[in-house]
């Protein structure tokens, strides 16, 4: 986030940062899928590892999105939108 950035800037990375979300979420899934169908107990320890791992990042991006979105709509109200 930066202080120079424009309102759309802001709203295109709380965009981009939502889509990062949701494919760090849908790894988390596919990981959390691996770990229960596996045979090796070490695989499935790293498969539910990797799925922790990725529900942190998602948590992460969907912080990012938060704050982007939030600048953007505080810089459009202050009316001169950059």
């Amino acid at each position: 986030m930066s202080e120079d950035k424009s309102t759309l800037g802001n709203m295109v990375d709380a965009a981009k940062a939502k889509i990062n979300e949701g494919a760090d979420r849908a790894r988390a899934a596919g990981h959390e899928v691996a770990s229960h169908v596996g045979g090796s107990t070490a695989d499935n320890a790293m498969d539910k590892a990797k799925a922790t791992e990725d529900r942190a990042k998602a948590e992460l991006h969907n912080r990012q999105a938060h704050a982007e979105y939030q600048e953007g709509k505080s810089e459009a109200k202050d009316g001169d939108g950059r």
